[in-house]
């Protein structure tokens, strides 16, 4: 594949984009792809794509030889921007998304065990748990009730990831969540003016007051439960809070600070819930829009759970409500605009000659819909992710999860709690996007539906 060259004034950031209302669902989707991406369409057709723009020139990259060198071979050379780093430290603290270094290298692998295999599958019956009580919910309901798809499942992956990692403390930490979330949409908003020579400075400093303002309410409960974990002397639960104050670094035998906890409790909190919650919105979403395939997930569920709700062990039993999961996430995927990247010295990608300086980006959302690494890139089909399909898939062609040392640390868990949570709920219900919902593309640092996501619960039964 030979790379391109495109002079053009846009930034390969992601911006909103309103739904075409009419036409085909893939003419829909071009249509939103147009206007999401400030990316010529050269980008979807070519290895890397030169952009140069008002704040210097961008590498889009979406040959996965290439990719594997930013992120995995020559990763030293590829580190974060400045910029970057400052955005998810004020909106997270110093934790694994704002890290770097030895830092960053030492707080992953105090917190690996907590999100290896065996640890994940202690995880399943908070999962199943609150998802019983979504359904209960909507059991409640009228059949052909309107639900707000994206509320719900907000709600129901922020029980989750409260349960795993607050156990008998998560019903507070919950309340103080939605506070901070529910009316501060705004706080946590940046726009490109902070990337202004003269007032852009000024413009950070006082965004990171306002995040700090917001977050003070939920800090303080947190530190609370910081300092009563630390005074149970390894007699409270075991969940992800307990294994972060308990834990220690196999090497150095040094443990985190309270303020390194808070931190990382909530980088995982806030990224654990918001991307499973926005990957369910568009799985409900593309399902609503293909009836053939959704059938053919129900009879699977129908077939290998009939009616009851499935378990961790269920997992390799449901290949096919897998697929569907890993079909969503390529189209939309939660972190689309993935990672940007500084060359700290002249390299070669694919051939291209890039300098000292420049940005190099790998966005999920080009590069799942490249069309020389995918077939009818645009069209929903679970069956790409077959066993048959996928093996001569190149390694570097799908990253809904990243990839390389900064791959998320929480992969397998997201996976396993949307396969449970769509094999739970879509034994049951068949949501139908309402007649006057408008959907949007609004993309922050994750995909969300702009507007919400109003759906018509229609009931099914299992058989």
């Amino acid at each position: 594949m030979s790379s391109i060259a495109v002079e053009t004034s846009h930034l390969p950031v992601l911006a909103g984009a309103r739904t075409a209302r009419s036409g085909s669902f893939a003419a829909r989707l071009r249509a939103r792809r147009e206007r999401m991406m400030g990316i010529p369409d050269a980008a979807y057709e070519a290895p890397i794509v030169r952009l140069k723009g008002v704040f210097g020139t961008t590498f889009v990259v979406s040959d996965p030889a290439a990719i594997r060198r930013v992120l995995v071979e020559n990763v030293a050379n590829y580190p974060k921007t400045e910029m970057e780093k400052r955005f998810f430290v004020a909106l997270f603290g110093a934790g694994l998304l704002g890290a770097d270094g030895q830092v960053w290298r030492t707080h992953r692998r105090i917190m690996a065990p907590a999100f290896d295999p065996r640890s994940v599958a202690a995880y399943g019956p908070a999962i199943a748990q609150s998802t019983a009580a979504l359904l209960a919910s909507w059991d409640e309901l009228a059949d052909g009730a309107a639900v707000d798809m994206a509320a719900d499942m907000t709600g129901l992956t922020l029980q989750i990831i409260s349960r795993t990692m607050f156990s008998a403390d998560s019903t507070d930490i919950v309340g103080l969540v939605e506070a901070t979330l529910g009316g501060n949409q705004k706080a946590f908003s940046f726009n490109l003016l902070v990337l202004a020579p003269l007032i852009g400075p000024f413009m950070f400093r006082r965004k990171e007051k306002q995040i700090a303002a917001v977050f003070r309410p939920l800090d303080a409960a947190i530190a609370g439960l910081i300092a009563k974990r630390e005074n149970e002397s390894g007699d409270g639960p075991p969940d992800l809070l307990g294994r972060l104050v308990a834990a220690k670094d196999l090497d150095t035998g040094s443990s985190m600070t309270a303020r390194e906890v808070r931190d990382e409790v909530i980088t995982i909190f806030m990224a654990g819930h918001e991307t499973t919650a926005v990957t369910m919105d568009w799985i409900w979403y593309v399902l609503s829009q293909h009836p053939a395939e959704e059938a053919r997930l129900q009879g699977e569920l129908n077939a290998v759970l009939g009616g009851r709700a499935p378990t961790q062990d269920d997992l390799v039993r449901l290949p096919y409500t897998r697929q569907v999961v890993e079909e969503a996430m390529r189209l939309y995927p939660a972190a689309p605009g993935l990672s940007a990247r500084q060359a700290q010295a002249a390299d070669s990608l694919g051939g291209m000659d890039i300098p000292k300086g420049a940005n190099v980006v790998v966005a999920p959302w080009v590069l799942h819909r490249h069309r020389r690494l995918w077939d009818n890139p645009e069209r929903f089909d679970p069956d790409r992710f077959s066993p048959e399909r996928s093996a001569d898939r190149p390694r570097f062609a799908y990253l809904p999860f990243g990839a390389g040392p900064r791959v998320c640390i929480g992969q397998v868990l997201a996976m396993n709690e949307a396969v449970l949570i769509l094999a739970a709920l879509a034994q049951h219900y068949r949501p139908r996007v309402a007649p006057d919902c408008r959907v949007a593309l609004q993309h922050n640092i994750t995909l969300r539906p702009r507007h919400g996501l109003k759906m018509i619960l229609k009931r099914r039964h299992c058989r």
